[in-house]
Order: structure tokens, then C-alpha cells, then sequence
């Protein structure tokens, strides 16, 4: 009758040791708050007699404090110079400034200042938060989607909100016939961590 062969049992080599170690621990969160403007693009398209005018902002500001694995702890809030708006011509530009449209001497400045952020599933996220221009104040939803390329995030959305309300487009511009009362904003925010 033959006997079962006893085995040795082998200790653990220490790189075994550490790689249990570190497949333990809990991955690095990542956050996204050093904002890279000259990868970066605010945007928007109005609607004059149906036809869709597109236009921008040559100079924003942004403050971001983005975790891609625990977005509701994130926030943010961005600030755009309205006197850097490019609406396609120097006359345009001189128009839409003025106090009709963003009467940019005692308002210089739109701000959105996110109050909530929520993942919708797979790289689609939503903020919510206060918009604020000409001194008027509403709350919006902005969808956006996030990808990480490079070390860098970027966060791509739009949303759309009503001129009227905050008193854009005054005057004989007020006809919705004229200029649709929708715009939307179109984002492309580029931001490295921290």
C-alpha cells in the first residue's frame, strides 16, 4: 500500500506579498482642478429668423474641483468676461455688448456655480447649479460627458436657457419672432489634476 506524498507547502515570495498588498488597497482617486484654457472652448448659438448664429468668449476663468469616482463631493463654478465675446464682427460684438444684450459696463462678467453633481452612468455626468447674468439669477442643468486622455480630463456638454429671463436681447430684440428666446452654451473644459 502506498503512502500519499506529503507536499511542501511553499512560502510566499515578497513580490507575491506586495502585489496582494497593493491589489488590496484602494484605488488613487484622481481629481481634476487645474483648468488649461488654451485647450478650452465656451461657445454659443442663438437662432435670428430661424437661421442659427454661432459666437464665443475669448476669456473665462474656472475653478474645478472634479473626482470622476465620488462626483457628489465635486464642485465647481466658472466666470466668463462678456466683453470677450466674438459674435463674428467688430459691430456684432459692439451690438451684443451693449445695453440691449449683455450691457457689459455694470455687468462684465456671467458666472455658473454648480450647487450638485450627479453621474447619469458611463461617462455621462449632470451639474446643477446657479447661472447668474446681468444680475439676474436662475438654476440650470448642464450634461456633460468626461473622458481622461493624456493626464488631462475633458468635460464636453451644452445647455440651453431662456434670454428673456435674464433680460438679454431688450427692446425692439425682446420679438421671439425675430430672435429665438433659446440659446444654448456649448463647453469644452480642459483640466489637468492637481
Amino acid at each position: 500500500m502506498t503512502q500519499p506524498i506529503a507536499r511542501r507547502s511553499r512560502a510566499p515570495t515578497p513580490a507575491l506579498l506586495a502585489f496582494c498588498l497593493f491589489a488590496a488597497l484602494p484605488a488613487q482617486a484622481v481629481e481634476y482642478a487645474v483648468l488649461k484654457p488654451e485647450a478650452s472652448k465656451i461657445s454659443f448659438v442663438s437662432r435670428q429668423m430661424g437661421v442659427p448664429v454661432e459666437g464665443g468668449f475669448k476669456r473665462f476663468g474656472a475653478q474645478l474641483s472634479f473626482d470622476p469616482a465620488k462626483p457628489a463631493t465635486s464642485r465647481t463654478w466658472i466666470e466668463i468676461d462678456l466683453t470677450s465675446v466674438d459674435a463674428g464682427s467688430r459691430e456684432a460684438n459692439e451690438e451684443v455688448m451693449g445695453r440691449n444684450w449683455f450691457d457689459t459696463r455694470p455687468f462684465p462678467t456671467a458666472r455658473f456655480e454648480s450647487t450638485a453633481l450627479k453621474a447619469l452612468g458611463g461617462n455621462r455626468f449632470e451639474a446643477r447649479g446657479r447661472l447668474t447674468v446681468k444680475g439676474r439669477v436662475k438654476e440650470i442643468s448642464a450634461p456633460f460627458t468626461f473622458t481622461e486622455s493624456a493626464g488631462k480630463g475633458l468635460f464636453v456638454g451644452a445647455f440651453t436657457f431662456k434670454r428673456l429671463e435674464f433680460g438679454i436681447g431688450a427692446g425692439p430684440w425682446g420679438d421671439t419672432d425675430t430672435v429665438a428666446d433659446e440659446v444654448q452654451v456649448k463647453f469644452q473644459i480642459t483640466a489637468a489634476p492637481r
